[in-house]
């Protein structure tokens, strides 16, 4: 497609649902790229995928409070809305920005929420229990509001990709999930807003969690136990300058749950601090 000079922007439902219902009556073929901004390739990635699916592409920006714990980094994650808009409107193949508000999302005496179990159980669960309730309710309110064909999602998240195209099929909201490859920069740290938070040696220290991912999943595949394996990537990341590591651990690749061996498909996953810095990442096994 042609870069576009302007992206239309919605902030509200009734824009919204006037700019897609002419497309769905149409017949065109819409694909949704959910962001809570502060864009890098990562998320262009994604939106090159939408646009290679669909007629129209539909990126949301929400910095959803529903993810955040009261200590967690919601008042300081960025939100350079203008630059994000720039850097779709660059990087064309975008039809719409939806940006909604808090009270647009959240209206007074909002008091709905979805649980969940499957592959949301665990790993981030444990350190983060509110986390995949508010990603869920979130992403189907989204869902409900843009009826898209196709949403895309990255793998970097990988137990969040798990998790709402579980729940797409559930609630039956027929869209269908595109899985994006992880983004990574030339050392191999995967591309996130919060690397921005690293310090130059931070970042440093950032740039090895990768490597112990890639390594570890090689002794468990040359027949080192796995939780031998796991144990030996957390060490790692301490050695390496990680303050703290949340967790290490080698899942079945479909469906999070613990496994014995690497003879099907599996996934390492880890979750570190540096500082105030939370990182994670996954590598296929």
């Amino acid at each position: 497609m042609a870069v576009q000079s302007t992206v239309a922007v919605a902030t509200t439902l009734a824009p919204l649902r006037a700019a897609l219902d002419p497309w769905r009556n149409a017949g065109s073929k819409i694909a949704l790229v959910p962001t809570m901004g502060a864009l890098h390739e990562g998320h262009l990635a994604l939106v090159r995928q939408a646009a290679a699916s669909a007629d129209k592409v539909v990126v949301s920006i929400f910095v959803n409070p529903a993810q955040f714990a009261p200590h967690e980094d919601f008042g300081r994650y960025p939100r350079p809305f203008e630059t994000d808009k720039q850097k779709l409107e660059g990087a064309g193949g975008v039809d719409l920005i939806y940006a909604p508000g808090a009270s647009e999302m959240y209206p007074s005496g909002f008091a709905t929420k979805i649980t969940l179990d499957g592959p949301a159980m665990g790993l981030e669960t444990d350190f983060r229990p509110h986390f995949f309730s508010g990603v869920a309710t979130v992403v189907t309110k989204l869902f409900v509001q843009c009826r898209p064909n196709f949403a895309t999602f990255g793998e970097k998240d990988y137990q969040q990709l798990l998790v709402v195209k579980r729940l797409s099929r559930d609630l039956d909201l027929g869209v269908e999930i595109l899985a994006v490859p992880t983004m990574r920069e030339a050392d191999g740290l995967a591309l996130s807003s919060r690397n921005a938070y690293l310090s130059p040696d931070q970042r440093k220290v950032a740039a090895h969690l990768n490597r112990v991912l890639l390594k570890v999943g090689e002794r468990a595949k040359s027949g080192v136990p796995i939780a031998q394996a796991e144990g030996e990537g957390a060490a790692a990341l301490i050695a390496a300058g990680f303050d703290r590591v949340d967790y290490v651990a080698i899942r079945d690749a479909e469906t999070l749950v613990q496994v014995r061996s690497v003879e099907k498909p599996a996934r390492v996953l880890a979750a570190a601090r540096i500082g105030s810095v939370r990182l994670i990442d996954n590598r296929a096994v």
